[in-house]
């Protein structure tokens, strides 16, 4: 066992946990700090898509209660519960359409330094701009979304395909612009997110099954671990700095770590 590895990939992790949620790209700092401390997994881009699993499964925990009342009222007839479980089921098939028709363009053609660098810097500015037009939300709750609200954010979830955009920001920007609040945007983002993550990872174990052997598998459950408690960390936190703040922090943070990445690279 490599002992070295095995800190790597708990470092990894914590990253992997710590900005996941953040519409900061979990992404870029996974290319731009592997590379700087030289991590290299033998099951390739699985180690990054699994650890995700790691974070989601803490966003799950933290909502359970609310998860386990809207299946709940799902199975009992509950309209709106019904409605809800509905919209997020709407907002995820785009993503499961084009990332089954593209994922080997993705992941061949677009894991690039520059093209995570120009994501970054463009989501950053993007940002700014929906933060100046200071859009008077009309959803406050989650469980409010519309149909087409639901659809718009699975669109624009589509985008977040480009590594280095943000899944979480593509969704909150999304979920803001269609007239969420930001803690509306927020929390739906991370009930997508659930159906989302969890459908890459699998995907992406099944494709590449054949190559996980029993040292990579170890880092990916230390990576997974990590993720897990840096997510527990985060989401509430996330959740509370939106309900009082812009996401003009945000911005500032993407386009500072693009021009890093630039660099580096």
């Amino acid at each position: 066992m490599d002992n070295i590895a095995l800190l790597k990939a708990l470092f990894l992790g914590l990253i992997e946990g710590l900005t996941e949620f953040l519409p900061i790209s979990s992404t870029g700092h996974l290319i731009l700090f592997g590379h700087l401390i030289d991590f290299q997994s033998d099951s390739g881009r699985v180690f990054e898509v699994v650890i995700q699993l790691g974070a989601i499964l803490a966003v799950c925990w933290l909502y359970r209660q609310k998860i386990i009342d809207l299946m709940r009222g799902f199975f009992t007839g509950d309209v709106h519960a019904k409605r809800f479980a509905i919209n997020v089921l709407v907002a995820f098939i785009p993503a499961v359409i084009i990332g089954v028709l593209a994922v080997d363009f993705i992941k061949q053609v677009l894991f690039s330094p520059l093209v995570v660098a120009s994501a970054l810097i463009i989501g950053g500015l993007i940002i700014f701009m929906v933060e100046a037009k200071e859009l008077k939300p009309k959803t406050i709750e989650a469980t409010d979304v519309s149909l087409k609200q639901a659809i718009l954010i699975g669109f624009v979830q589509c985008l977040a395909m480009i590594p280095g955009t943000s899944r979480s920001g593509a969704t909150i920007i999304g979920g803001i612009l269609s007239g969420l609040s930001r803690k509306a945007a927020t929390e739906f983002s991370f009930f997508l997110a659930m159906p989302t993550m969890l459908g890459a990872a699998t995907y992406d174990l099944i494709r590449n099954a054949d190559i996980l052997t029993s040292d990579n598998f170890i880092n990916i459950t230390v990576g997974f671990v990590a993720a897990f408690i840096a997510a527990l960390l985060v989401v509430k936190a996330l959740v509370k700095f939106v309900e009082k703040h812009t996401l003009r922090v945000f911005a500032w943070y993407r386009l500072v770590l693009g021009v890093i990445i630039l660099l580096v690279f």
